[in-house]
């Protein structure tokens, strides 16, 4: 399944990302936009994995908003313009969206 495959390879990722947040981020503000990335991107990928089988879109939308939230945070962290702080802000609203679509699929089951 692709969305499997997708939530895998995101959640190692995060494992990276958290990693060298860890012990090699050229400073304290760099680790912890590695840090903040890694927890929602590995969170969403192992909710998205979760809850595939009954709803997909949300998973989908889980993986889109973290990996947006999180490549944006990485990418500060290794030397990309701030402006790019303003688009981290997008990925959130989906996680958000995702989970309010995932909790009202399951209302209505």
């Amino acid at each position: 399944m692709a969305i499997g495959a997708f939530a895998a390879i995101s959640a190692a990722l995060a494992v990276a990302a958290g990693a060298f947040g860890a012990h090699g981020a050229s400073g304290p503000q760099e680790a912890e936009w590695l840090r903040t990335g890694g927890i929602y991107q590995l969170v969403h990928a192992v909710a998205a994995l979760a809850i595939m089988g009954f709803a997909r879109g949300p998973a989908i939308l889980l993986l889109v908003g973290a990996a947006l939230f999180a490549v944006t945070l990485y990418a500060m962290a290794f030397g990309g313009p701030r402006w790019l702080g303003a688009v981290t802000p997008i990925g959130g609203t989906l996680l958000i969206v995702g989970w309010l679509w995932a909790g009202w699929l399951y209302w209505r089951a």
